[in-house]
């Protein structure tokens, strides 16, 4: 495929936007090349500025449940913005759009919005410790909650020491207050709580984590993160700003069966606008300014289009044809893509759950970001790119999770997996290092 069009764009885009991107993974570092800019979307459909086309795998990394340029959200949007795209002032719409994600997420008795999972995040843990008058936290390595800073802290040499900062502009104190678990650790967690639990104002978990990959909770984690938190009066925070709306209704806590404390969600309910939302315990909601003394406030909380794109998408998930249909898909991508790579002999773990995906070049299992991390990441940069060449965008990294719609068909997995077949020959074949 030509790509001249999108390599003069990034490089005048490197020349006015750190890196040329305005969030890092599209700089398509983890895979090599030149990412591909977009010019319009429709569907499952991608085309790019040189007016290639692509079975897109990322949608827009995963509000796009419904698909790119929705009728319904498209018809919702610009109605709502002939009225006004910012009052600063309620509208019915975030009223009508709380009483539906309340109906939808079991935990959730009252929510704020905001303007992205970020803000949600970082609300909801101000939320914890307002609430509890504690300061420590419990989050797990390779679990992304957004760039806050109490998030980008790695764990440090020992089980249960104090934090590492990831990023620099990160304090110390920041990292103390930060413990560091492995994903599916519940022993750890228990441990952590034998020694700090009077200190632990919440535990915050992706769920099903979808930012190293798709990796799914051993049985007895979950069930043990509730069962700590309730015996030491911690707030259980799920972040489900991926997979709220994605795996069921009501998010992974439905489908597991367990409540949270507070739920943060993004992306799904804004349809592809700017969004985010933290909301739980009737309780703990009522601390938040201004019925509480914790504050918390946006100029652009709860806009307009972003409600009316966010009740026309969830509107459109009421449809009982839907979670089958995005489940059946997601196992077709995943048994297939399994069955591909078995047949080239490359070691694999691939997983779904409802529409989300994830394959890690990998003997198995992956329970953790140290098993990810074993991942053969310049195979996968070289499938990428072959599977680019041949109309598949799948995420430009290997520790990241893949994303389905209404809009795919049988049809479109299908092909995906004739082209991923296509691609591991042509990998194989091609030399060392040739994209």
């Amino acid at each position: 495929m030509n790509h001249a069009k999108s390599e003069a764009a990034f490089e005048r885009a490197k020349r006015v936007i750190p890196g040329g991107v305005n969030s890092p993974v599209r700089a398509f570092r983890s895979v090599g090349g030149t990412p591909v800019f977009v010019r319009e979307a429709n569907g499952c459909m991608l085309v790019d500025i040189d007016g290639n086309a692509y079975i897109d795998y990322v949608m827009s990394w995963g509000p796009l449940i419904l698909g790119h340029a929705n009728p319904l959200v498209i018809a919702a949007v610009r109605d709502a913005a002939e009225r006004g795209t910012s009052f600063g002032a309620p509208t019915e719409a975030e009223t009508e759009l709380a009483e539906l994600v309340i109906s939808m997420v079991p935990s959730i008795e009252k929510v704020r919005f905001c303007s992205s999972g970020t803000e949600a995040t970082m609300s909801a843990l101000r939320l914890a410790r307002g609430f509890t008058g504690r300061s420590k936290v419990i989050k797990f390595a390779g679990c992304y909650h957004g760039h806050g800073d109490a998030f980008l802290i790695s764990a440090g040499s020992g089980a249960l020491t104090n934090g590492v900062p990831d990023s620099p502009g990160i304090t110390e104190g920041v990292a103390r207050d930060t413990i560091v678990i492995d994903y599916n650790d519940a022993q750890g967690v228990w441990n952590a709580f034998a020694r700090y639990g009077e200190e632990i104002a919440a535990v915050i978990v992706e769920p099903y984590v979808g930012n190293m990959g798709l990796v799914l909770p051993l049985p007895d984690f979950l069930p043990a993160l509730r069962a700590a938190c309730t015996r030491y009066g911690s707030v259980l925070i799920f972040d489900e700003v991926m997979t709220g709306f994605r795996v069921a209704p009501g998010g992974v806590q439905e489908r597991e069966g367990i409540t949270p404390d507070l739920t943060t969600l993004g992306k799904i309910i804004g349809g592809g606008l700017p969004v985010g939302a933290f909301g739980g315990r009737g309780d703990i909601m009522s601390r938040l300014s201004p019925e509480g003394p914790v504050y918390q406030a946006g100029t652009l909380s709860g806009n307009p289009l972003a409600m009316a794109a966010g009740l026309a998408t969830l509107r459109g998930l009421q449809n009982p044809k839907v979670y089958p249909h995005l489940e059946e898909l997601g196992l077709r991508f995943a048994l297939g893509m399994s069955e591909v790579l078995t047949r080239h002999s490359v070691p694999h773990v691939a997983a779904s759950r409802g529409s989300m995906v994830g394959f890690f070049l990998t003997d198995g299992p992956v329970t953790n970001v140290t098993d990810a991390k074993r991942s053969d990441t310049a195979l996968y940069g070289r499938f990428f790119h072959a599977m680019l060449d041949r109309g598949v965008y799948l995420a430009p990294s290997q520790f990241e999770a893949g994303f389905l719609s209404t809009a795919h068909r049988q049809l479109d997995v299908d092909r995906t997996l004739e082209m991923a077949d296509a691609a591991l020959t042509a990998v194989f074949a091609a030399p060392r290092g040739s994209h």
